[in-house]
């Protein structure tokens, strides 16, 4: 069935989906990647994209080269993905609390010497844009969703990723999966439990 179907990894940006695809990749599932966007201080394995995923409201010829593979589609843009029949989707969507989203968002800027947007308008913003697009893809067939906690992923790594591949259909390699996890790397968790 993986031939067929494309699957996605979602979520808000720094919610763990770059490691979600380096978990898929280690267990067998190809994914759709290019080296444009190369590994750095804040995301040191890289970030597994897709240039032209950016161009998906108005090119989805590529669509086709991501059947049977992952693909990392940031949450924005899921609704873009045509819901007319031709594909199949199973999402895993990736969960994290906006506090250490938005800390590791400030964190990666700051390494950029860049400045970050408003973390209070962003708090209130990034909840809201996830519950308008949990809504909509509940009512979409042509997708399938399967939610996974960031910090349970890193807590037991091997039980989400046995339920990951049971979600996929089988066929992957849970062992090699959650030996992709590196806690140590979880890093705005601390910072923000420090904060409270």
């Amino acid at each position: 069935m993986l031939g067929d179907s494309i699957t996605i990894v979602s979520g808000l940006p720094r919610s763990g989906t770059s490691l979600m695809m380096q978990m898929l990749a280690a267990g067998g599932l190809p994914a759709l990647t290019d080296a444009v966007r190369a590994p750095d201080e804040s995301n040191p394995r890289g970030y597994l994209e897709f240039e032209p995923v950016k161009r998906l409201r108005t090119d989805q010829s590529w669509l086709l080269q991501a059947r049977g593979k992952a693909v990392k589609i940031i949450h924005l843009l899921l609704r873009e993905l045509p819901t007319d029949g031709r594909f199949v989707y199973r999402i895993v969507f990736m969960k994290r609390p906006v506090a250490e989203v938005l800390a590791s968002q400030r964190a990666m800027l700051e390494r950029q010497g860049k400045i970050s947007a408003a973390e209070e308008t962003l708090a209130r913003i990034y909840p809201a844009q996830l519950a308008q697009i949990e809504a909509w893809l509940a009512e979409q067939p042509c997708f399938s969703v399967l939610p996974v906690e960031h910090g349970q992923l890193l807590a037991d790594a091997r039980s989400e990723a046995d339920r990951i591949n049971a979600f996929l259909g089988g066929g992957l390699d849970p062992a090699a999966m959650s030996s992709a996890v590196d806690p140590a790397l979880h890093r705005q968790r601390r910072t923000v439990q420090g904060q409270k």
